[in-house]
């Protein structure tokens, strides 16, 4: 999955001549490893650094600021899971089933992913701004990605004229809300219970 250049700053920042690709691929490296052990609050640039090999200027060269820095870590974890999604659903034959167990399997990573669970769990404070008022550019990768899957089911049945992107979104936007905060009366404890709640109200969406 290609996350669209206008909204991802990874893109952006991987978009550059090969060897400093590979800089901007190592400093993310070391920011997810420095972020996992440490969280947010206790890591710094020059943390990053260090970690990383490199100056703290070549980060803020490519990255601006800190939170520039968390959000291109964060996309670029968002496009790996984007993989591991198409592998967990291509094999099923139908877009209602793959809408029902992508939110099944979207709900087990995040909360299973050892920097946005683990980060989710010991500082929500601290990541909950790169989920909702920072969160734009995660919304709009994640909405595109989900998307692209409902404009070609429609195209194969009938309908390529229609917007999938209202119905992506909306579906993108009930999921984050369960991470953020599974409180609820609707009962989600196990992934049954995640699948059935997908089944009867996520998969009808998919023919709005």
């Amino acid at each position: 999955m290609k996350i669209p250049a206008n909204d991802s700053l990874l893109a952006r920042t991987l978009a550059r001549p090969k060897t400093d690709e590979k800089v901007a691929a190592r400093i993310l490296d070391a920011a997810l490893e420095q972020f996992t052990t440490f969280g947010l609050r206790r890591s710094s640039v020059d943390d990053v650094a260090k970690r990383a090999g490199v100056s703290r200027v070549t980060v803020y060269r490519r990255f601006q600021t800190k939170d520039g820095l968390v959000e291109a870590c964060l996309l670029r974890e968002g496009s790996l899971f984007f993989e591991r999604l198409d592998a967990a659903v291509a094999p099923l034959p139908t877009m209602h089933e793959r809408v029902v167990e992508g939110f099944v399997v979207a709900l087990r990573h995040t909360r299973s992913h050892p920097l946005l669970g683990g980060l989710l769990r010991l500082e929500p404070e601290v990541v909950l701004p790169y989920l909702t008022v920072q969160g734009g550019p995660m919304l709009s990768a994640t909405t595109e990605y989900l998307a692209a899957h409902l404009r070609r089911a429609r195209r194969a049945g009938g309908r390529p004229d229609s917007d999938p992107r209202p119905v992506a979104e909306l579906m993108v936007r009930v999921a984050v809300s369960f991470l953020l905060n599974p409180s609820s009366c609707i009962e989600m404890e196990d992934e049954n219970q995640a699948r059935a709640f997908a089944r009867r109200y996520l998969a009808p969406l998919v023919d709005a």
